[in-house]
């Protein structure tokens, strides 16, 4: 019976209810929000991100990612979404669940950024709780982990909100602004509280 639940949903939704805001796939008309919101929040977001390349917030860019976005969703590798008002008007940022593994492990790793103006709100809150839904009861993962820099205490208190647990410290783990960063390893899992 424990492994039936692991097998994936066939058909996973692109768009998730969740409380305070909307989760959608991206989409190519959603370029200009995301672009606008990216280049304003650009200062807020680069301690906590790689260094972006010089056409990152292009059209042409931008139309690569969602072909990636699509590849991995159809394929069951990666579920990115955009995070939006409930009434998916305006978008507030996005997450990503990546690197999708199954068979013995069945977990995926959890990125997510949020637009400055929407910072520190509840939104990324809602938005995780989300996804973690969307991961446990739609496509039965059993784990799904987080890392983030030690020092970047709204990332800390969310994932500790959420239900994650501390489980170790990466030395030099990514490259983060330009330079290899220490990371905190958190994880959930499945039957967690939440």
């Amino acid at each position: 019976m424990a492994f039936l639940r692991s097998v994936p949903s066939s058909n996973p939704p692109s768009s998730i209810r969740a409380g305070r805001v909307l989760l959608r796939a991206p989409a190519l008309g959603d370029y200009q929000q995301w672009a606008s919101l990216r280049e304003a929040s650009r200062h807020f977001l680069a301690p906590w991100e790689p260094i972006w390349p010089a056409d990152d917030l292009t059209r042409l860019a931008f139309r690569r990612r969602i072909r990636r976005y699509q590849r991995d969703f159809r394929s069951g590798a990666g579920y990115p979404f955009f995070v939006f008002t409930p009434d998916g008007e305006t978008l507030l940022g996005g997450l990503t669940l990546s690197q999708v593994q199954r068979g013995v492990s069945q977990c995926a790793s959890l990125g997510y950024w949020m637009g400055e103006p929407y910072a520190g709100q509840g939104y990324m809150t809602a938005a995780v709780r989300g996804v973690l839904y969307f991961a446990f009861d739609m496509i039965h993962l059993h784990r799904v982990e987080a890392a983030c820099l030690p020092h970047n205490g709204a990332s800390v208190r969310l994932l500790e909100k959420v239900g994650f647990t501390r489980e170790g410290y990466a030395r030099r783990y990514l490259c983060i602004d330009g330079r290899w960063q220490d990371h905190l390893l958190y994880a959930i899992l499945r039957d967690d509280p939440r």
